[in-house]
């Protein structure tokens, strides 16, 4: 499909003035065609066009059938998608494939539990009219969609937490219109991947406003989106800087808003005596994927590795330099990360030694490094437990339980944190379980973080800064939770009633009713 390079407002395009292209990372230059930068009329329409589709959009009947079109017309992209999105991240085909079939997933991870509808949380209590001293009301309680949803994409997913990723997804499902803020990293996938929605909103008769596309790099347009006031939610994957400022931005409306935002995180990963003394080298080996999948360009990349001090630590150490050592050198999403990680790298290095550095790489690409330094310092300087987003770990040496626990004490919120130990570790180290336990969305016991299964139980969020709001999660099917809010209905007659409240269960929903949860229809 040729790229156009315009803006997409609701069923239509926005043309303009061309002023800008893509960045081949790996080429290290420029690519065609030139994109259009939206102004601020434009985003003022795409969410005026949200607003107007809302009505007809939150309780459409199709909706599941809409998300699993947008799934069959990414796919119908073909290679086209995969070698553009390539082309502008760096990111290898076979990485890109699976993120695709994981995007495609959401999608229909969604569209079947809108299907089911059990996911609107239906409560009903009935009413007790002779009840003393006062009567009971019929009250009856469910989830409702929040109105139009503005997403921004995330840089280091191009498609599985971009246009069509998670947010967009969840919102979609839960009845709220999207207006998408793509990313300036990836403007050609993001075009591509847009007319696949914007096709599939026509072919399953949605409102025209339910999905607009807007491209360019300005932070005012960014602003005007979250301060329209039509926004009613944002969702946001990147850094801590850009999070914060659509947070303060969202909470200095008139209405204030919420933002959902993914931010940083360190992820942490604790090495304890037993599982260092029987596995330290294979730990290590497992580590060095970890922080190095992808170049290190996961928000769920073990950025700090707090180790027990022990027999089994030199062997760990020296394993995991050597493969560090010899790692090639890699190619990051964009010019701005690839600044990011040298100066990261740069700053840690002034604070910790340097204990091994990878391959010298070509000109457009960094190189894997690993960083040694002790609790104190680690408890002295704020940097050292703050993301470097990229190929690179630092290992803390800890004498102790209680440096350990100072450690995890002293760090913000995370994403994940990660214990390698035995079952004698876990009961000898409970307490520092504990700890993290308050610190993050998600522990993970003798594996790595990086790979966020997609599913119900799944948690991806975590304690500021990981997140702007640790009560929910940006992956899984609780996803749609953020899109939605509760609602009641008191003493309103049958036939007013959503169908999910009515007596007679023609959804074959689970309800809470009466505090039993059931199926049954009521008499």
């Amino acid at each position: 499909m040729p790229l156009h390079g315009q803006n997409l407002l609701g069923g239509e395009r926005s043309a303009g003035r061309p002023t800008w292209k893509a960045w081949a990372p790996a080429q290290g230059k420029e690519v065609e065609p030139p994109f259009v930068d939206a102004g601020l009329a434009e985003a003022d329409r795409a969410m005026e066009l949200a607003a107007a589709a809302f009505p007809a959009y939150r309780r459409h009947p199709r909706i599941p059938d809409f998300l699993e079109a947008i799934g069959k017309e990414i796919v119908n992209l073909g290679n086209d998608l995969l070698e553009r999105a390539s082309l502008e991240t760096a990111l290898p085909i076979d990485r890109l494939t699976g993120e695709r079939a994981r995007t495609v997933n959401q999608l229909n991870m969604f569209a079947a539990l809108v299907r089911e509808g059990s996911w609107v949380d239906a409560r009903i209590d009935r009413a007790i009219p002779d009840r003393k001293p006062l009567p009971k009301p019929d009250l009856r309680r469910m989830r409702v969609a929040i109105g139009p949803v503005v997403v921004f994409g995330a840089s280091n997913f191009p498609l599985a937490f971009s246009v069509a990723g998670g947010d967009t997804a969840s919102a979609l499902a839960a009845g709220c219109p999207v207006v998408v803020k793509a990313n300036k990293a990836h403007p050609g996938t993001s075009e591509l991947v847009g007319e696949a929605i914007r096709k599939a909103a026509a072919d399953t008769g949605m409102p025209a406003g339910v999905f607009s596309l807007i491209q360019g790099g300005n932070r005012e347009l960014g602003a005007r989106l979250v301060k329209h006031p039509a926004a009613k939610a944002v969702g946001f994957t990147g850094s801590l800087a850009g999070g914060k400022a659509l947070f303060d931005a969202a909470a200095a409306r008139p209405e204030p808003i919420p933002v959902y935002a993914e931010m940083g995180s360190v992820n942490p990963l604790f090495l304890l005596p037993g599982a260092l003394a029987e596995r330290g080298e294979a730990i290590a080996e497992g580590l060095k994927g970890s922080v190095t999948m992808g170049q290190g360009q996961f928000c769920t990349k073990p950025g700090v590795v707090l180790a027990a001090d022990g027999p089994g630590l030199p062997a760990f150490t020296a394993k995991l330099n050597a493969l560090m050592g010899a790692q090639p050198g890699g190619t990051l999403l964009h010019k701005g990360i690839h600044s990011s990680y040298e100066a990261g790298t740069k700053e840690v290095g002034a604070l910790a030694k340097a204990a091994a550095k990878g391959v010298d790489p070509a000109p457009t690409q960094v190189r894997a490094a690993v960083f040694e330094t002790d609790a104190a310092t680690f408890l002295k300087e704020k940097r050292l437990r703050e993301e470097v987003f990229g190929p690179m770990t630092l290992v803390v040496k800890c004498g102790s339980l209680d440096d350990l626990l100072k450690a995890a004490r002293a760090m913000e919120g995370n994403l994940t944190a990660t214990l390698h130990g035995t079952s004698k570790d876990l009961a000898d180290f409970a307490p520092l379980v504990s700890l993290l336990e308050t610190k993050v969305g998600r522990l993970v016991f003798n594996g790595f973080p990086t790979g966020v299964e997609v599913c119900p139980s799944m948690t991806h969020g975590g304690p500021w800064p990981a997140t702007s709001d640790a009560h929910f999660t940006s992956v899984g099917t609780a996803a749609i939770e953020r899109w939605a809010r509760p609602l009641s209905w008191q003493n309103f007659p049958q036939e007013a009633l959503p169908a999910e409240l009515k007596n007679e269960n023609a959804r074959n929903i689970w309800r809470l009713v009466d505090g039993q949860l059931s199926k049954d229809s009521l008499k």
